[in-house]
């Protein structure tokens, strides 16, 4: 029997082109999300939009492990450039996802650090990320490597940019990554983030995230396209 893959988006436009690609398709309502089952490419898929922020994502991931029993995650969508070599419609695949407004630094942690837990920086799988990194290579598309920041917040902000490439050297801002990647480490589970930039993150994110969405979802739709025929 083929392993089921999940598939997550945080938004309509991010799952989509997935889900108009999905074959034999069946909905399944569970905590305020649906999650529809078939296949793409031949393979066994559970997609399902998360919903905005890391709690919608966290409840999603869990859910995808424990209902439908999948054995890798694959989280797509955009994001907010934060290495300054990044543009708008650049690829960034996940080596490592960390919760940047996780801050208990006034009981002496360093900023990022989930107090009582081992590990606050959850790495994605490297067969996951080199097949990422192929499908960026194959499609001719800009592509790095980074830490995924994830928080709770729309970030808008040259200077907050600059602070999180200075504490985290983050490659990226967005708003559920970290939370699906802690979820997966939880249940030792294989998963990558790949973010298309929408924006800048810098203040001029509220004239380019609308018009660059689309565009930018469409990027990530074909570099998981590529991913699911060559797993």
């Amino acid at each position: 029997m083929n392993e089921v893959i999940g598939l997550i988006g945080a938004m309509d436009e991010e799952i989509k082109l997935l889900l108009d690609s999905m074959d034999d398709k069946v909905s399944t309502l569970k905590a305020g999300i649906v999650y529809y089952t078939g296949t793409i490419s031949g393979k066994q898929i559970v997609l399902c939009k998360s919903g905005v922020g890391k709690v919608n994502a966290a409840v999603t991931t869990q859910i995808l492990i424990d209902t439908f029993g999948v054995a890798r995650v694959l989280f797509t969508g955009v994001a907010g450039a934060v290495h300054p070599d990044l543009g708008i419609g650049d690829i960034v695949i996940s080596t490592d996802c960390i919760q940047h407004d996780m801050d208990v630094t006034a009981l002496g942690y360093p900023r990022g650090v989930i107090p009582y837990q081992a590990v606050s920086s959850f790495p994605a799988d490297p067969a996951l990320v080199q097949l990422a990194e192929e499908a960026c290579m194959s499609l001719k598309q800009k592509w790095i490597t980074g830490i995924v920041l994830s928080g709770d917040q729309f970030i808008a902000s040259a200077a907050v940019v600059a602070g999180l490439r200075e504490h985290f050297n983050g490659a990226c801002a967005e708003m559920e990554g970290a939370a699906v990647a802690q979820v997966c480490f939880m249940n030792d589970i294989p998963f990558v983030i790949i973010r298309s930039m929408s924006d800048k993150a810098d203040g001029s994110a509220h004239a380019n995230y609308h018009e660059f969405t689309v565009t930018a979802a469409e990027c990530s739709h074909a570099i998981l396209e590529y991913m699911l025929k060559a797993m």
